[in-house]
């Protein structure tokens, strides 16, 4: 997992962004966060070199960055914090991804197809026309997700959790949604068909209701 190392600046309750050494690898040292930080521009291009440099990403923290027409096609990330970031038109195929953290990030107009995604939280994110076709998203959080536009068609979603999400014009066409949880969704024109609703969980009782 990433160093919830708190931001150097006295009050400031954020936590830091990664630090690099003088051969480019993530350090543990104490740092700011991205709004406190001394030069804002020089560790956002760090952290943007890190990742496309890099296949295999372990422990990074990006809160609060912005993520713009970056490539993440078979990349592998782990314990990698992303809270409060922003992305747009991302063009992905083939991410990895395990217990990373994207809460109450932002993404919009991008297509992750084929992810593989287990013990990641998107707790409070929003989706705006994005993608997850095809993908494997197995023990992941969505709870108080807001979707919009937006396809899981194709996907894994066993276990994962839906819990008060806001999913409108979104599709869960041939899905596997056993043991996902639904409970206090609020749903305009939500498509599950050919999924497996029997085995999902959609009211507090257990009992189906879509």
């Amino acid at each position: 997992m990433f160093t919830q190392n708190m931001c150097i600046c006295p009050s400031c309750q954020s936590t830091a962004l990664s630090g690099f050494d003088r051969d480019g690898n993530i350090t543990e040292d104490r740092n700011y966060c991205l709004a406190h930080s001394p030069d804002p521009d020089g560790i956002k291009s760090s952290i943007y070199n890190y990742i496309r440099s890099h296949d295999k990403i372990v422990g990074l923290n990006a809160s609060g960055l912005i993520f713009t027409d970056i490539d993440l096609t078979d990349k592998r990330f782990y314990g990698c914090c992303f809270q409060y970031c922003t992305f747009c038109n991302l063009y992905s195929e083939r991410c990895r991804m395990r217990m990373c953290m994207f809460d109450f990030s932002l993404f919009a107009d991008c297509s992750l197809l084929q992810s593989n995604m287990q013990f990641t939280s998107f707790a409070g994110a929003t989706f705006s026309h994005i993608l997850f076709t095809g993908s494997d998203l197995v023990h992941n959080n969505f709870c108080g997700l807001t979707a919009y536009q937006s396809s899981f068609d194709d996907s894994d979603l066993y276990n994962s959790r839906f819990i008060q999400a806001k999913l409108t014009d979104t599709s869960f066409h041939n899905c596997n949604i056993k043991n996902t949880i639904f409970y206090d969704v609020e749903q305009v024109n939500v498509s599950f068909r050919m999924s497996n609703t029997r085995e999902a969980f959609f009211q507090r009782d257990n009992q189906e209701s879509i």
